[in-house]
């Protein structure tokens, strides 16, 4: 079930980046933004989903209007379930969302240094647009047609 994130959420989600997102401190060579982001404000400006299987949180999605485009900031689920489809459900309730709002993209960064995320984005169907470096991070910008 995906449902609106609660402010109760905001340590479940702190929890889910730091284990989700811990593994690419190694290749970054310092904490990814994710990891000490503001949860609780993300979720008191209704920018925060969850996903959870009875009452138990597995991931979580923050995002919004952007221009004329859906921008996910963030998208992380417990390493504990990655690999059973949970971060693809999120960007698909994020697309559905952005079709609902007739946004013509979803839009997002990841770090040059996560492969795996930037191959779940390819494969979703999102295009690379360009690459920064912002705020020290080697960032990908990709985008999404809708």
């Amino acid at each position: 079930m995906i449902r609106p994130a609660q402010s109760n959420d905001a340590a479940r989600l702190r929890a889910i980046a730091q284990a989700a997102y811990a593994k690419y401190i190694p290749r970054m060579g310092r904490e990814p933004a994710p990891m000490s982001a503001d949860y609780a404000a993300a979720i008191a400006t209704g920018h925060a989903v969850v996903i959870a299987r009875d009452e138990t949180v597995l991931g979580y999605l923050v995002g919004g209007v952007d221009g004329d485009t859906y921008f996910v900031d963030n998208v992380a689920v417990d390493p504990a379930c990655q690999g059973e489809g949970f971060g693809e459900k999120l960007l698909r309730h994020a697309m559905a969302e952005a079709k609902s709002l007739r946004l013509s993209a979803l839009s997002l960064y990841t770090n040059a240094a996560m492969s795996e995320n930037l191959a779940l984005y390819a494969h979703l169907g999102f295009v690379e647009t360009h690459r920064v470096v912002e705020h020290g991070y080697n960032r990908v910008y990709m985008r999404l047609p809708l």
